[in-house]
C-alpha cells in the first residue's frame, strides 16, 4: 500500500550505501586513496581519485535504471516512476559527459554485479580488476 512503499522509500540512502561501503572498504585495502562525493564535481561522484584524475559511481539498480534482473517497474504510479528513473538516467549521461569533458575518467559499477561477485566468491579478484582499472590512464 502506499503509506508502506513511503516508509520504505525514506529509508533509502542516497550514500554510504552497503554496495558502495563494500567497494570502498576493498579499494581502500588496495591502497587506493579517495574522497566522497565531491560536490565541484558533476554529479558529486560516488568515490572521486584524484591521482588519477578517476570519478567512481555506485549505482543502485532501481535508481539508475539498469537492465537487469534486479530492476523491476513499480506496478503502481508507473507514470510517476518512468519520469523519476528516466531523468536520473539522463542525469547520469549528462553528468559523465561532463566529467569526460573536464578530464576525468568516469566508472559505474552496478549493484547487481557487486551482488554477483560477493555470492560467486570472486569480489577480491573484481576489486583488483577494478584498481587497475582506477590506476590506468586509459580514459573509462
Amino acid at each position: 500500500d502506499k503509506a508502506t512503499r513511503s516508509r520504505m522509500m525514506s529509508g533509502i540512502r542516497g550514500k554510504d550505501t552497503k554496495p558502495e561501503m563494500k567497494v570502498r572498504k576493498a579499494l581502500h585495502a588496495l591502497g587506493l586513496r579517495y574522497t566522497l562525493n565531491v560536490g565541484k564535481l558533476p554529479g558529486k561522484p560516488d568515490l572521486v581519485f584524484p591521482k588519477y584524475q578517476t570519478a567512481l559511481f555506485v549505482h543502485g539498480c532501481f535508481w539508475h535504471w539498469h537492465d537487469c534482473p534486479a530492476f523491476r517497474m513499480p506496478s503502481s504510479n508507473q507514470s510517476f516512476w518512468q519520469e523519476k528513473i528516466g531523468s536520473n538516467c539522463l542525469r547520469d549521461q549528462k553528468n559523465i559527459a561532463d566529467l569526460k569533458t573536464l578530464g576525468w575518467k568516469t566508472l559505474v559499477v552496478w549493484e547487481c554485479d557487486i551482488k554477483k561477485v560477493v555470492r560467486d566468491g570472486k569480489f577480491e579478484a573484481w576489486a583488483k580488476i577494478l584498481a587497475k582499472r582506477i590506476m590506468s590512464r586509459k580514459m573509462g
